[in-house]
């Protein structure tokens, strides 16, 4: 393997909070693995991009293989321009795209964002569908972030990401596991939009609610947090079994978001059941300061949140370096975390050049 590898790792979270691209050199040194990034960037989706990932999963057949190269040619088009900000020469783009479908129950998981059309136009080669074969072995697909947790961050007791969905990672009688825990940022941003804002900065119009405990004892009730993992979470789940409870009470959106707060929370501190550990906290509900604070007076402890650029990225330079252990034929999807047959190497290659 050549001394240092550079990864352009690109990845669209359910939150929708816009494209995260971030350039890596990776290297493995002292029998260990290191990283850096070297640039980052998120580009916002406009309102309408918005609109169409959320509703993509009622496209027709057609449409929807259109819009999979549709949005592999938004992404090229802003990796060509970041590579050009940035005087980038990667050895090839690690991509996850964008969930629409995630149902490993029924062993299918499909993330847009045509890895094919991406290397045609940036010229690079890409690597993209990681999730795939883990369903395939029946595994749940997800978490994939785990392996990176264990090799590039394993000073920490929790990889705690709250994202669209809160999940996280730890060591189990000397193996790594991890599971979804709840959502977080998609059931919150999706209360935001009635009162016409994106998110809740800070979760301050969290703050303002209140708690309706008969809401929350609904749904701490739901029966995928009494499952045991591993397990996930899907955009499908949540406004099947989910958003129809919520909608069932008849409150204000801010005691709405309270009680999902609350919700989010005591799950968290269920899932973590340990006092004084150390919680590497990343993701974008790592900045709302409402959140953290209810988090850490349920769990009794203090989360740790790292620079702002790993908070961002740290997603995405782990797709990158999932890129990277399949460019070296090592595992990069863990059964032990997904619950699949073997571990695998997760991902297609296309190859941008001859």
């Amino acid at each position: 393997m050549k001394k240092e590898i550079s990864v352009i790792g690109v990845m669209s979270g359910t939150s929708l909070d816009g494209l995260d691209l971030c350039h890596c050199t990776f290297s493995f040194t002292d029998n260990k693995w290191c990283f850096k990034i070297d640039a980052a960037q998120t580009i916002k989706y406009q309102y309408n991009d918005q609109i169409k990932l959320q509703n993509a999963n009622n496209l027709t057949a057609e449409n929807f293989l259109l819009f999979h190269n549709s949005f592999g040619e938004y992404i090229s088009l802003k990796l060509n321009e970041f590579i050009s900000m940035y005087n980038l020469n990667p050895d090839f783009i690690a991509s996850h795209g964008h969930t629409i479908f995630h149902q490993p129950e029924k062993k299918f998981t499909f993330q847009i964002g045509s890895g094919a059309v991406i290397a045609a136009n940036t010229g690079v080669d890409t690597i993209s569908d990681f999730r795939s074969l883990d369903v395939a072995l029946a595994g749940q697909g997800a978490p994939l972030v785990p392996i990176g947790d264990q090799l590039l961050f394993p000073e920490y007791d929790f990889c705690l990401n709250l994202g669209g969905f809160a999940n996280i990672s730890t060591l189990e009688n000397g193996k790594r596991v991890a599971w979804d825990i709840c959502p977080v940022n998609i059931a919150i941003n999706h209360y935001m939009k009635f009162l016409n804002q994106d998110f809740d900065n800070f979760g301050l119009t969290a703050q303002t609610g209140n708690l309706n405990i008969s809401l929350l004892e609904k749904l701490n009730n739901i029966p995928f947090f009494k499952k045991d993992k591993p397990k996930s979470l899907g955009k499908e789940w949540l406004m099947k079994e989910f958003i129809p409870i919520i909608e069932g009470y008849n409150i204000s959106i801010h005691d709405k978001l309270n009680t999902i707060y609350h919700c989010a929370a005591q799950q968290i501190a269920k899932n973590i059941n340990k006092k004084d550990v150390k919680i590497l906290t990343t993701g974008g509900g790592a900045y709302n300061k409402y959140l953290i604070s209810l988090i850490e007076k349920q769990s009794r402890n203090s989360l740790i949140i790292p620079t702002t650029e790993l908070v961002d990225f740290k997603e995405a330079v782990i797709f990158a370096f999932l890129g990277v252990l399949f460019s070296i034929k090592e595992t990069n999807t863990l059964h032990s975390v997904t619950g699949a047959k073997r571990n695998s190497i997760g991902g297609c290659l296309y190859y941008g050049s001859k």
